[in-house]
Protein backbone atom coordinates (compact mmCIF):
# COMPACT_ATOMS: atom_id res chain seq x y z
CA UNK A 1 0.00 0.00 0.00
CA UNK A 2 1.36 3.38 -1.05
CA UNK A 3 0.18 6.58 0.58
CA UNK A 4 0.82 10.18 -0.39
CA UNK A 5 0.31 12.63 2.46
CA UNK A 6 0.19 16.34 1.70
CA UNK A 7 0.69 19.25 4.08
CA UNK A 8 1.21 23.00 3.99
CA UNK A 9 -2.04 24.38 2.62
CA UNK A 10 -3.94 27.22 4.19
CA UNK A 11 -5.18 30.79 3.88
CA UNK A 12 -2.79 33.45 2.63
CA UNK A 13 -3.13 37.03 1.44
CA UNK A 14 -2.46 37.98 -2.19
CA UNK A 15 1.28 38.32 -2.74
CA UNK A 16 2.05 35.85 0.03
CA UNK A 17 3.81 32.50 -0.04
CA UNK A 18 3.09 28.91 0.92
CA UNK A 19 5.10 25.71 0.72
CA UNK A 20 3.35 22.42 0.07
CA UNK A 21 4.91 19.07 0.91
CA UNK A 22 3.94 15.56 -0.12
CA UNK A 23 5.57 12.49 1.38
CA UNK A 24 5.20 8.99 -0.06
CA UNK A 25 5.17 6.04 2.31
CA UNK A 26 4.67 2.29 2.04
CA UNK A 27 6.39 -0.55 0.26
CA UNK A 28 7.61 0.16 -3.27
CA UNK A 29 10.65 -0.18 -5.53
CA UNK A 30 10.97 3.39 -6.84
CA UNK A 31 9.15 6.61 -7.64
CA UNK A 32 9.25 8.06 -11.14
CA UNK A 33 7.77 11.48 -11.83
CA UNK A 34 6.03 13.43 -9.07
CA UNK A 35 3.76 16.39 -9.54
CA UNK A 36 1.19 18.81 -8.25
CA UNK A 37 -2.27 19.32 -9.72
CA UNK A 38 -5.01 21.67 -8.63
CA UNK A 39 -8.76 21.87 -8.98
CA UNK A 40 -10.76 25.04 -8.44
CA UNK A 41 -14.54 24.95 -7.89
CA UNK A 42 -16.33 24.31 -11.16
CA UNK A 43 -13.12 23.68 -13.07
CA UNK A 44 -11.23 20.63 -14.26
CA UNK A 45 -8.15 19.38 -12.46
CA UNK A 46 -5.03 20.85 -14.08
CA UNK A 47 -1.32 20.20 -13.91
CA UNK A 48 0.57 22.84 -11.94
CA UNK A 49 4.11 21.43 -12.01
CA UNK A 50 5.91 18.10 -12.34
CA UNK A 51 9.41 16.83 -11.70
CA UNK A 52 11.08 13.70 -13.08
CA UNK A 53 13.24 11.31 -11.12
CA UNK A 54 16.21 13.13 -12.66
CA UNK A 55 14.83 16.50 -11.50
CA UNK A 56 13.69 17.75 -14.88
CA UNK A 57 10.74 20.11 -14.37
CA UNK A 58 7.71 21.45 -16.22
CA UNK A 59 5.28 24.17 -15.16
CA UNK A 60 1.89 25.47 -16.19
CA UNK A 61 2.27 28.84 -17.91
CA UNK A 62 0.13 30.47 -15.22
CA UNK A 63 2.65 29.66 -12.45
CA UNK A 64 5.99 30.02 -14.25
CA UNK A 65 8.30 32.34 -12.36
CA UNK A 66 6.19 32.14 -9.20
CA UNK A 67 6.14 28.45 -8.24
CA UNK A 68 9.08 26.08 -7.83
CA UNK A 69 8.82 22.30 -7.61
CA UNK A 70 11.57 20.22 -6.02
CA UNK A 71 12.03 16.76 -4.57
CA UNK A 72 14.09 14.94 -1.96
CA UNK A 73 14.52 11.39 -3.21
CA UNK A 74 15.98 10.21 0.11
CA UNK A 75 12.75 11.27 1.83
CA UNK A 76 10.41 10.32 -1.05
CA UNK A 77 9.04 13.84 -0.79
CA UNK A 78 8.05 16.48 -3.32
CA UNK A 79 7.66 20.17 -2.54
CA UNK A 80 5.90 23.10 -4.16
CA UNK A 81 7.12 26.55 -3.18
CA UNK A 82 4.44 29.05 -4.14
CA UNK A 83 5.33 32.75 -4.17
CA UNK A 84 3.43 35.87 -5.29
CA UNK A 85 0.16 34.03 -4.79
CA UNK A 86 -2.92 35.35 -6.54
CA UNK A 87 -6.63 34.79 -5.83
CA UNK A 88 -6.71 32.74 -9.05
CA UNK A 89 -4.40 30.20 -7.36
CA UNK A 90 -7.19 29.27 -4.93
CA UNK A 91 -7.88 25.55 -5.34
CA UNK A 92 -7.46 22.13 -3.81
CA UNK A 93 -3.92 21.00 -4.59
CA UNK A 94 -3.27 17.30 -5.16
CA UNK A 95 0.03 15.45 -5.13
CA UNK A 96 0.64 12.78 -7.76
CA UNK A 97 3.39 10.19 -8.09
CA UNK A 98 4.22 7.43 -10.53
CA UNK A 99 5.22 4.56 -8.27
CA UNK A 100 6.88 1.34 -9.35
CA UNK A 101 5.87 -1.28 -6.80
CA UNK A 102 8.40 -3.82 -8.04
CA UNK A 103 11.28 -3.54 -10.49
CA UNK A 104 9.51 -5.56 -13.21
CA UNK A 105 6.23 -3.63 -13.00
CA UNK A 106 5.22 -0.47 -14.85
CA UNK A 107 4.66 2.62 -12.70
CA UNK A 108 1.19 3.17 -11.27
CA UNK A 109 -0.36 6.55 -10.51
CA UNK A 110 -1.08 7.44 -6.89
CA UNK A 111 -2.82 10.54 -5.56
CA UNK A 112 -2.85 12.39 -2.27
CA UNK A 113 -6.04 13.43 -0.50
CA UNK A 114 -5.67 17.09 -1.45
CA UNK A 115 -4.90 20.24 0.53
CA UNK A 116 -6.83 23.50 0.30
CA UNK A 117 -5.03 26.68 -0.71
CA UNK A 118 -7.04 29.88 -0.39
CA UNK A 119 -5.64 33.23 -1.50
CA UNK A 120 -7.78 36.06 -0.20
CA UNK A 121 -7.53 39.38 1.59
Amino acid sequence: QVQLVESGGGLVQPGGSLRLSCAASGSFFSINAMGWYRQAPGKQRELVAAISSGSGTIYADSVKGRFTISRDNAKNTVYLQMNSLEPEDTAVYYCNAGVRLKAALTPKDYWGQGTQVTVSS
